[in-house]
């Protein structure tokens, strides 16, 4: 834990600059244009290479426990770090569903053993554990808020009792996530689309107003009782109109996500990838995807994530309709992103801001998210000169599949450091480290 890394592309904080960065003892100790290697520390030349904050993908399902034949937390975590993802905030729709705080201290017993990434866990809601999840409160800064799946999703977690959605919208103190789509309009689309046979239908099933509805909902409740409300991957166009870009991230009390396979992909793509792009809300028109590059741009929607959701290969070929929701994504979320930018779409200045600033600033994590002198040590260095191409011996998930399969991006992961030890080495996952517990600034 003890290296200087030499003439790095610093992107942090709306800046590119050149400089040295000296990690001691999980930290940045110091960052300046030139630094003077006086303790015997490793050096690593990064002439060339970009050096970033660490991501942080606030939206992951890793499957455990209860679903380990689809992953596990050892196995995603280390496609996290080999994508440049040091820090994950992980889904409580497991089997069984973490709603209760002894369910949840277990998935975090089972990451200090064998994640090499940062870790944490939503605490979920369901229709009858109202006094079991505001006991969050007295927690606030140990876990990263709270889960409502304001519609249907993966596993029995659907909360549409008015009453308890009134009371964690009221009584909360900590951030409510939400998944929005409409249970009562996806039904009645189903019923519309009853012989639907390919992934195709899926948008219009769990279409624009599936998810509207639920959002402004959610934002309603929101207003009324000044929650602190964070709706993820957000998928219409119509949707992003709900949200405010003039105002700072840290001063927001309703923020929003897009995720990156509704910046990727869009309906058209039904046609060749079908089940394996199939996710819940469903990708959605050109026009939506369009609107979602504007929102971003813009600061609607503040945070990008990848609701990482892997199914096995056998499951997602069943035929539509019994095949899951979800694709995996988090080994290659970052690469994604980075193309986008070579394209245009968005500079590297806003890529490190959407998905390592503003993650740590909407969820007020201590220490993490930004190059900066005293935090810990969460780095990732790129390569823009080698290319990295997606196919089945390089992916680390455990579904052993990739919806990106055959795609070569202009970028490598070179390393990657989380609490200053190096995880990933451009090749190998140091499984011998483990991340730590995210812990939260929280009044």
């Amino acid at each position: 834990m003890n290296y200087i890394i030499k003439n790095a592309t610093l992107i942090n904080e709306g800046k590119i600059t050149t400089q040295d960065v000296w990690i001691k003892n999980n930290r940045i100790e110091k960052i300046a244009a030139q630094l003077d290697n006086k303790t015997n520390a490793t050096e690593i030349d990064a002439s060339g290479l970009y050096l970033i904050p660490g991501v942080i993908d606030d939206q992951v399902h890793f499957r455990e426990p209860g679903l380990t034949h689809k992953a596990n937390i050892q196995t995603e975590s280390f496609a996290a770090v080999a994508g440049g993802v040091t820090s994950f905030m992980e889904m409580p729709n497991t089997n069984p569903p973490a709603v209760s705080f002894d369910l949840l201290e277990e998935k975090y017993k089972i990451a200090a053993q064998c994640s090499p990434a940062n870790y944490s866990f939503f605490m979920g809601v369901s229709n009858d554990n109202a006094d079991e999840a505001l006991k969050i409160n007295a927690n606030k800064d140990k876990y990263c808020g709270l889960k409502i799946f304001m519609g249907s999703s993966t596993g029995n977690m659907l909360v549409d009792n008015t009453h308890t959605l009134s009371r964690i919208f009221s009584e909360s103190e900590v951030l409510i996530a939400t998944h929005c789509e409409s249970e009562a309009i996806i039904k009645a689309n189903k019923e519309k689309y009853k012989d639907a046979d390919h992934a195709r239908f899926h948008p219009l099933i769990r279409d624009v107003e599936a998810c509207y509805n639920s959002s402004h909902l959610a934002i309603e409740l929101a207003k009324k009782y000044n929650a602190r409300l964070h709706i993820l991957h957000i998928s219409t166009a119509k949707e992003t109109l709900l949200f405010d870009g003039h105002l700072p991230l840290k001063e927001k009390r309703i923020t929003a996500e897009v995720c990156v396979h509704h910046l990727s992909f869009k309906d058209a793509d039904y046609e060749s990838l079908g089940n394996l792009i199939q996710c819940n809300p469903a990708i959605k028109s050109a026009t939506d995807q369009a609107a979602l590059w504007e929102a971003l741009l813009d600061n609607r929607l503040d945070i990008i994530a990848t609701d990482h959701a892997p199914h096995t290969w056998e499951e997602k070929q069943l035929p539509y309709g019994q095949a899951p929701s979800g694709l995996p994504l988090v080994q290659h979320s970052l690469l994604l992103m980075l193309q986008h930018a070579k394209a245009g779409k968005i500079s590297l200045e806003r890529v490190v801001e959407k998905m390592c600033h503003a993650p740590a600033d909407c969820f007020q994590i201590q220490e993490r998210g930004y190059l900066k002198e005293g935090y810990f040590a969460d780095l990732v260095l790129i390569n823009p000169h080698q290319k990295t191409k997606v196919d089945k011996a390089q992916i680390l998930y455990k579904c052993g599949w990739s919806p990106l399969e055959g795609k070569v991006f202009d970028f490598t992961i070179d390393k990657t450091f989380v609490n200053g030890h190096l995880v990933w080495d451009g090749k190998n996952v140091n499984a011998n480290q483990k991340g730590m517990r995210l812990l939260f600034d929280r009044n």
